[in-house]
């Protein structure tokens, strides 16, 4: 399963897995940007509720940006493979 999500993405995560042959990685950076793609997502939800409650589409580029970035750290963090999560936190 993990393969095919993989195969969907990989155009997401061949930019991250690209680079050097040196890079340095650690077990908490891949922790981190798990926390981190939370917490843009819950500010991507704030967002669309206030826009949706003040009726107002001046949040809807925020959610969408917040919304984007949340995204793209859960996928490289569940899915990238080290060298990826490394180049996130450019550790070369």
């Amino acid at each position: 399963m993990k393969k095919k999500i993989r195969k969907i993405f990989s155009p997401l995560l061949n930019m991250f897995e690209s680079g050097g042959t040196e890079y340095i990685y650690r077990k908490s950076h891949r922790n981190i940007l798990k926390i981190l793609g939370f917490l843009f997502l819950i500010l991507s939800s704030g967002s669309i509720y206030a826009t949706i409650k003040t009726s107002q589409l001046g949040g809807v580029l925020p959610a969408i940006v917040f919304l984007l970035l949340g995204f793209v750290c859960e996928i490289v963090a569940f899915l990238g493979s080290e060298r990826a999560v490394a180049n996130i936190w450019k550790s070369t």
